[in-house]
Parts: structure tokens; sequence; C-alpha cells
């Protein structure tokens, strides 16, 4: 349980290298955050908050063109925000890469 009650899980984001810039260089970030994605991304705003800019918008939604996966399922496809993390969940943000 966490100070304020609330369960918390440890949990591995894995940060792409495009990305590495806004959070030190770091691949990957072990957390400490509520059961779920949102919590993360919570957590994630208030001691990465570059790197957290780059995955939410200021309505705090998924970017368009930001893909979440926790445990190598789509965030999309299992609640988006309300996604429950176990402990020991992998977190992997990829940025989608577009050209031509």
């Amino acid at each position: 349980m966490g100070d304020d009650g609330c369960s918390t899980v440890s949990v591995t984001v894995l940060v792409p290298g495009v990305l590495r810039a806004e959070c030190g260089g770091s691949s990957t970030l072990a957390l400490r955050s509520g059961p779920t994605l949102g919590a993360l991304l919570d957590e994630l705003a208030a001691c990465q908050p570059r790197l957290h800019r780059r995955i939410r918008s200021e309505q705090s939604v998924i970017r368009r063109y930001v893909n979440v996966y926790v445990d190598g399922e789509d965030c999309r496809l299992t609640g988006v925000l309300a996604t429950p993390l176990r402990a020991g969940a992998e977190v992997q943000i990829l940025p989608s890469v577009a050209g031509g």
C-alpha cells in the first residue's frame, strides 16, 4: 500500500532511443505507481515531465501518434488509461514513425 492507502506496483518503462533525451538518456525507468496506466503516467509527469509531455497531451490523453504497450498489449485495446498494471509490468512507449 502507498502512503495514501492506495496499492502501488513497481513497473519498468522502456524508453525508445528517440525519446531518451527527454529523460536524461535512460533506456529504462523503474517507477512505483498506482495500479493503472493513468496513475503511472501521472507519476511520470511528476518525475520526468519532459518525457511525459511527449506521451500525453495537455488534455491528459495519450497523443495520437504515440503507442503504449503494457506487457506487450496495446493499451488502446485494454482500457487506455484504465489499463491495469501488475507488479513487474513492462510499459513500452513507441512513437509512430512516418515518412515517405
